[in-house]
């Protein structure tokens, strides 16, 4: 994995500081050479990987991004999914049953309203491989080698000790599409110690990592513990804890940790994509300096 991943969460209005700063970047990224362009800032500060939701409008950023072989020979985005609103809406709109029919391939929708409960009792591994299919089918032709699963189904799963579930996702990702699976989740500690006494070893994991303690389940102190003698591959998610903590400031804790292989962030212009790049560079050279 590249050491800096940029986020989506700009592009869709969702942000940890601001309703008014939502409504602005919903308006500034209503179309979507707005997001392009971005993506593009993000490339021409060294950043190639997009982890993204499978948000609608993301279907048109993969074709453009396929229109353009050459321009984009080496970016690469970490699918992250169910985007959970994008069901929600479309229940909304064509209740349950048009809802499977849209987004679910195959024979399932028969068989479903033929077997019932029985149906999904039995085969929901199977259910859970045609959904991950449905949203895998837009970044068709893009490089996808690490695919994640939301939070919010992650951390449903610990909840509900479907540990089967976190294993059959690791190994049909791995099957079907010859990528690596991740995992986004709010509690690192239960999910690594669950991912590890299911056999699943080094596995990647994406969560909060910040200096304030922001939505780290546990505390900090736990997760620099487990960041220091444990092996798995963390990805430091909303390092500046929603605003709380400085971006030097942020950027200088996450950089200090050891086994953090990427940080993931999010911005919707050029000079703070820039500023955010250039401070990540900064201290990693200096926490080398600090090891040699």
């Amino acid at each position: 994995m590249d050491r800096i991943l940029f986020g989506d969460n700009q592009f869709f209005a969702v942000n940890h500081i601001s309703d008014d700063k939502s409504m602005a970047q919903s308006i500034r990224f209503k179309e979507d050479s707005a997001i392009v362009r971005t993506l593009d800032f993000a490339m021409e500060a060294g950043i190639n990987t997009f982890m993204c939701t499978t948000h609608d409008r993301i279907a048109n950023i993969c074709q453009i991004i396929r229109d353009n072989p050459e321009k984009y020979r080496d970016f690469k985005i970490f699918p992250c999914m169910p985007y959970a609103h994008k069901y929600a809406n479309a229940v909304t709109e064509l209740g349950i049953a048009g809802t499977l029919k849209q987004y679910v391939p195959g024979n399932f929708v028969g068989s479903l309203f033929k077997g019932g409960v029985a149906f999904l009792s039995k085969d929901y591994m199977a259910i859970m491989e045609l959904l991950i299919d449905a949203e895998m089918k837009m970044f068709k032709g893009i490089q996808t080698p690490v695919i994640f699963l939301q939070n919010v189904i992650t951390d449903l799963l610990l909840g509900l000790r479907m540990t089967d579930v976190l294993v059959s996702y690791h190994k049909y990702v791995e099957k079907k599409y010859n990528a690596e699976a991740g995992y986004i989740t709010m509690n690192l500690p239960m999910l690594l110690n669950v991912l590890e006494g299911a056999g699943i070893k080094n596995p990647i994991i994406c969560s909060s990592i910040n200096k304030a303690g922001f939505r780290m389940s546990g505390g900090k102190e736990k997760y620099e513990h487990i960041l220091s003698t444990r092996r798995f591959r963390a990805i430091a998610m909303q390092v500046l804890a929603g605003g709380a903590v400085s971006p030097k400031e942020a950027i200088a804790y996450v950089c200090s940790l050891p086994n953090i292989e990427s940080i993931l962030f999010g911005a919707s212009s050029k000079s703070n994509i820039n500023e955010t790049a250039s401070l990540i560079n900064h201290f990693d050279k200096a926490s080398l300096k600090i090891v040699s």
